[in-house]
């Protein structure tokens, strides 16, 4: 099948939504089938052989974060170029309300079109006055995806329609057979995400860092991502900025070695996340998971059985939470236990079967009316009607 897969978000930033259209079309090209991602790009990002770039993006605020988008005229010629050239039998459009390319493929495309809702945003005033604008491209869409029961609820509540709840996909052999580090191991909590980004929750976690360590001295923060170190820091007392070792950006193999070697992953996000993909991955690895308990990670932790939910924003509990965990190794080894057996159902080969099912489905719809057109007009063309 050769597919074609829109990535609305720059791929020199990397991110959930990002990581997401990677391993998928990686997938899919270990199937035999011919993939091909459009997406943002700068001129000298290094890109796979299959992500052909749409140009330069640029930064606009969306979901409560910092999106790099790709709009305008040029942006929309570049796409009906790859469409042209891509003949795809399916096109999988991701974020198709986003102001970005996978609105312009929406409103181009011919044929079978699939698009994934990754965004959860309850109170998007935006999506709805968009409405009328969007219309026409969302009623292009042979089928829709929603990565999470409350992606899948800002469809219905803004946009109307559904959607079938399929969630991101993890390789978690790749996570679950990485050699943790030495020098990573030993009392350490895990913290991965960009640190000026505040939903992110690391201040929340910065806050809760003096009762821990109060409880528990020997414990260190190791933390992964782009963002201020400096700042990140500027409201911890001086004599326990030592206990926080900021790592920078992080190959994915380093992140699946983080990963195994940390005693407690901790997600302290505040809101705008409509999945949860870092908590899957740390379940793969096999690290214990403490997460603010908004309703997307509690359903991607079974409800706190595969990991433990602190009340959001919280810094007294996560504190509180960590302590425990930290001084309980048997409860981290039942988290370990439940999460390694929970995450399975998030593995590409369940996820992206789901996915192929979708683009099966559409893509013989699109076939039978494809058949019958042909056969309605050879039947005009003899003068005849049918039945």
């Amino acid at each position: 099948m050769r597919i074609g897969i829109v990535c609305p978000y720059s791929w020199d930033v990397p991110g959930g939504v990002q990581f997401h259209i990677r391993d998928l079309a990686e997938y899919f090209i270990r199937l035999g089938h011919e993939v091909s991602v459009l997406a943002p790009a700068d001129d000298e990002t290094p890109l796979p052989p299959y992500v052909v770039s749409a140009g330069r993006a640029v930064p606009v605020p969306y979901n409560g974060s910092v999106a790099r988008l790709n709009f305008g005229f040029l942006s929309a010629a570049r796409v009906r170029r790859w469409l042209h050239e891509g003949a795809f039998d399916v096109i999988h459009i991701h974020e198709p309300t986003s102001p970005s390319l996978g609105l312009l493929a929406c409103w181009a495309a011919q044929g079978p079109i699939v698009a994934t809702f990754h965004t959860s945003n309850p109170r998007s005033r935006a999506m709805v006055a968009a409405y009328s604008i969007l219309q026409a491209a969302l009623e292009k869409i042979s089928a829709r995806i929603a990565v999470s029961e409350y992606a899948r609820r800002t469809l219905v509540e803004h946009l109307g329609g559904d959607a079938v709840v399929i969630p991101n996909g993890v390789d978690v052999d790749f996570f679950a057979r990485a050699e943790p580090r030495p020098e990573w191991q030993g009392d350490t909590i895990g913290f991965i995400g960009r640190i000026d980004e505040p939903r992110k929750g690391l201040p929340v976690l910065m806050g809760a860092l003096p009762k821990i360590l109060a409880a528990r001295p020997q414990t260190r923060l190791l933390v992964a991502g782009r963002g201020d170190e400096k700042e990140a820091v500027e409201d911890l007392p001086a004599e326990l900025r030592s206990r926080v070792e900021f790592l920078g950006m992080v190959s994915d193999e380093d992140k699946a070695r983080f990963l195994r070697s940390v005693d407690l992953y901790v997600a302290p996000n505040t809101g705008g996340e409509s999945f949860g993909i870092i908590l899957v991955e740390a379940m793969s690895a096999g690290a214990p998971v403490l997460a603010s308990d908004l309703d997307a990670f509690a359903q991607v932790l079974d409800r706190g059985a595969a990991g433990e939910l602190f009340p959001n924003e919280d810094a007294d509990a996560l504190a509180e939470a960590a302590v425990r965990l930290l001084g309980d190794p048997e409860r981290r080894a039942k988290l370990r236990e439940r999460g390694s057996a929970h995450v399975r159902r998030f593995d590409w080969s369940t996820v992206g079967a789901d996915i192929m099912s979708v683009y099966e489905t559409v893509t013989a719809g699109a076939a039978a009316v494809a058949a019958d057109e042909r056969t309605t007009g050879l039947w005009s063309r003899f003068g005849l009607a049918r039945d």
